[in-house]
Parts: C-alpha cells; structure tokens; sequence
C-alpha cells in the first residue's frame, strides 16, 4: 500500500510554504501529494506549485467536483498539470453534493448520468480529440486542444460510496476515491468497484481503491482528537454522509448530533462526540507517527492500494506541526 499525503483540505497552511514541504513529503517517502476542491485554497494552484518543485513525488485531485468547471476546462488543467509535472498527474473526480451545488448555482440532480457524460467529453478531450458532444446535461462542439498533448493517459479516479458510483468507477475509470470510510466499508466498497471492472472484462486487481484517513500527532490523545473532532463534526451533520455513517453503525450518534446543531449549533454537536466514533472512524489520533502506521494496517487488509493522510494540526504552529509529522514518517 503506497502511503500519501494531502495538503491543506482545511486551508491552514499557507500557499507559500506548500513548495517545501512538498519537496519534504517527497524525500520522506510519500507517493503522491493531493488537494481537494470545496471552498479551500484552490488546489490547482498548490498543485502546480508542488509539480514544480519536487521531481518523483505525483500530485492529484482528491477531488475535483464536476460542478465548478466544465469539462473542456478540466481537460485543459489536467492535461496542464500533467505536462507541467511530466507525467506525475492523478485526476481524481466526483459529482459533489447540494450544498456546494448552490455556491455555485448549478444542479446536482441525476449523479450518474451527469458524472458518466462528464467523462465522455474529458477523456477525449485530454487526448486532443475535437469534440462533437450532445448529452442530456453536458454538451461540448468544436473545443479541441490547440497544442498536442503528450500522449501520456492521464489516470482517473472516481469518489464513490455508494454502491451504484462504485461500480460506476470500476467500469469507467481506474479506481475509486473513498472518503470518510472505515475498514468494514471499504471492503464492501472495493468488491462494489472490482465488481463493475469485471462486468465489463476489466482485470479487477488492476483498479486501485484509494482512501483518505485523517489522523493528527499531540501529546495526549485528548488534545489530538480535539484537533480530529471539527472535521468529525462536519461530516456528521452533512446530508450527504448522513447515509454512510449511520451504514458504518453510527446512525444514533448521527441524529443526536445533528438534532444538537439545531437546536445550539455546530460545537453543540461537536461536544457529543464520542469514544466509539473516533475508534469506528477514519479519524486517528495518535502520540506518534509509529502509531499511526500501526493504526492504518487494517485499511490495507481491507483492501486499499492507496492512502491519503490529510494532517490536521493539533497546535497553533500549523507549519512546524506540518514540518514535524512529515520529517517523523522515515524514523519510525
């Protein structure tokens, strides 16, 4: 299992600083730097900075949403950044959910239709095909790269949890992005992606099942789970994690949290997070980075080929914390 790192899914760190801890992750052993895309730093900024500064090190989106770009623009930054990076590029891509739908004042209705026509308009597009494209939500006449594109086959990765877009990723592209997922669900998540790979004659262990693990270093538990429970709560009282978390077990908890947003708001819900949320979830919080690699031993035997660690800091220093952690991965 390749083990990578992510950057500032909660915007913390500064852009600047990104260029050298990059070239850090890069010497310490990490596979691939990624950055997500909601209302955070915009990742195709840090990932052009990352592709420049460092020479092994891949760089991909976890995850580009479909809502805030076309896809002729998305062939354009991917094909860029592939370039730029020579070849170290991973487009991972998902559908999204309403609430970023609004921000930007498009619909989020039929995911599966709309993510399956996405990808027929950007697939050809980053080979420098001209496209002649009419769909029931995407349509695309005439754009056609003004360069040649390497030739190289940009990898793409679909964010799935459910059981239809997961087998959607096995069939239509080269593995799923998994999020927010424990042990027990990506198993059932990975047969769902190897299942769809084989409905069409792929070879099943050629897709990669890659997933995100958040994990924070402190002290004492205490305060690296309080660092860990901003981003718990978030998912909690997201309507589009509603469904997974109450699958994992954890429905009760679920509504209780959400039922104490209503009525005092969001740190209302953090305070009723409990032991057993932090232990059944993709969330570690640990005194040390050897601990950490003990504690993501049961995600490889469920199946991930790759996993993300998004660092969430514990202390104020979030660039020497960030510095810390990377520099502690190849003395353990």
């Amino acid at each position: 299992m390749q083990i990578d790192i992510e950057f500032n899914s909660g915007a913390q760190l500064p852009m600047d600083a990104i260029p050298e801890l990059a070239r850090m992750a890069e010497a310490h052993g990490f596979g691939c730097a990624w950055g997500g895309e909601a209302n955070n730093k915009d990742p195709t900024v840090m990932l052009a900075a990352i592709a420049t500064a460092t020479k092994r090190l891949k760089i991909g989106s976890a995850v580009y949403h479909i809502l805030g770009r076309t896809p002729a623009t998305l062939a354009l930054q991917a094909v860029g950044l592939d370039e730029l990076s020579q070849g170290r590029f991973l487009l991972g891509i998902g559908v999204s959910n309403p609430t970023i739908a609004k921000w930007h004042g498009v619909a989020s209705d039929h995911p599966l239709g709309r993510i399956q026509e996405y990808l027929e308009i950007v697939r050809p597009a980053m080979r420098g095909e001209k496209l002649n494209f009419d769909g029931d939500f995407f349509s695309a006449h005439g754009f056609k790269l003004a360069f040649k594109p390497s030739g190289r086959t940009i990898p793409i990765y679909l964010a799935a949890f459910g059981p239809k877009m997961s087998r959607m990723a096995g069939k239509l592209t080269d593995g799923v992005l998994i999020n927010m997922a424990n042990p027990v669900e990506i198993r059932r998540i990975a047969e769902e992606v190897r299942g769809g790979a084989k409905e069409i004659g792929k070879d099943p262990n050629a897709i990669e099942i890659i997933c995100k693990v958040r994990c924070s270093v402190a002290r004492n538990y205490t305060q690296a789970q309080e660092a860990l429970s901003h981003a718990l709560t978030y998912y909690a009282l997201a309507d589009y994690y509603r469904n997974l978390l109450s699958r994992m077990g954890f429905g009760a908890e679920v509504e209780a949290m959400r039922s104490a947003w209503q009525e005092g708001g969001f740190h209302a819900a953090r305070a009723l997070i409990t032991d057993r949320l932090f232990e059944g979830l993709p969330l570690i919080a640990a005194t040390s980075v050897k601990e950490i690699l003990e504690k993501i031993k049961p995600y490889e035997e469920a199946g991930a080929t790759r996993l993300i660690l998004p660092y969430v800091p514990a202390s104020e220093d979030v660039l020497e914390e960030m510095k810390q952690f990377i520099s502690a991965w190849d003395k353990t």
